[in-house]
């Protein structure tokens, strides 16, 4: 039987859910722009991501190289003035460039374009890999927690917030877990601080983690702000 056709339905398939992903992906981030004055707002992230470090400024990253993996288009490391690189990490560097090439260009970090199955840089080459919000938006979980695993130094940190028990979308096509997470991306690490929470209001949803006042999801939807370190040995 010749399997061959079927194989090239299932890739011709395939390919039409991660371009309806990146579809929907690019339409959010244009509307966006749209709103906030063909521009994007970005002062917010030295607040959220130092928080999610448990770090009162940016003096941690001194001469470090730190990547923000799932980055998007606002310069989500701009604040990180004390760091000897920035990166950032995304499958839609291309279309971002094309889109908001003002923008972007405006930022002092290095975007580089990854795909949904490899991160173009060397084995243990960050000292520091966040991941905001956007391992949910991988389409092989596994394989990008391999990845970012792998770009990890030993004795870096790795330091995300992640969203627990949310119903796959579209855009976002896995509903992550504490168990897979301890799994596939934080396994043999050494777990520094590890809160999780229910949402707070509406329009700010990270408000109990920000305040250190958790609030018990009992199962439901949850934020997740976890930092650890890649063991040396």
């Amino acid at each position: 039987m010749d399997i061959m056709p079927a194989m090239e339905h299932l890739k011709r398939f395939y390919n039409r859910i991660v371009l309806n992903k990146h579809t929907h992906e690019l339409k959010y981030w244009k509307e966006r722009y749209d709103l906030e004055g063909a521009t994007f707002s970005n002062d917010f992230y030295a607040e959220l991501m130092l928080s999610i470090a448990d770090e009162p400024d940016d003096g941690f990253l001194t001469g470090k190289a730190v990547a923000d993996f799932g980055c998007g288009p606002r310069g989500s490391l701009i604040w990180a003035n004390q760091a000897e690189l920035r990166i950032g990490l995304d499958v839609l560097i291309p279309q971002y460039l094309r889109c908001f090439a003002t923008t972007l260009k405006s930022h002092p970090m290095l975007y580089i374009t990854c795909t949904e199955n490899a991160i173009p840089l060397p084995d243990n080459y960050c000292d520091v890999v966040y991941s905001v919000n956007s391992l949910d938006h991988a389409r092989h979980l596994m394989t990008m927690c391999l990845e970012i695993r792998r770009i990890l130094k030993p004795g870096g940190w790795l330091i995300g917030s992640f969203n627990l028990n949310h119903t796959p979308t579209t855009t976002e096509p896995h509903r992550l877990g504490e168990h897979t997470l301890r799994k596939l991306l934080f396994r043999d690490y050494i777990i520094q601080h590890w809160w999780i929470s229910a949402p707070g209001l509406p329009d700010d949803l990270y408000r109990p983690l920000f305040n250190r006042r958790p609030i018990d999801p009992a199962g439901g939807k949850a934020y997740l702000w976890a930092r650890a370190q890649k063991p040396t040995v």
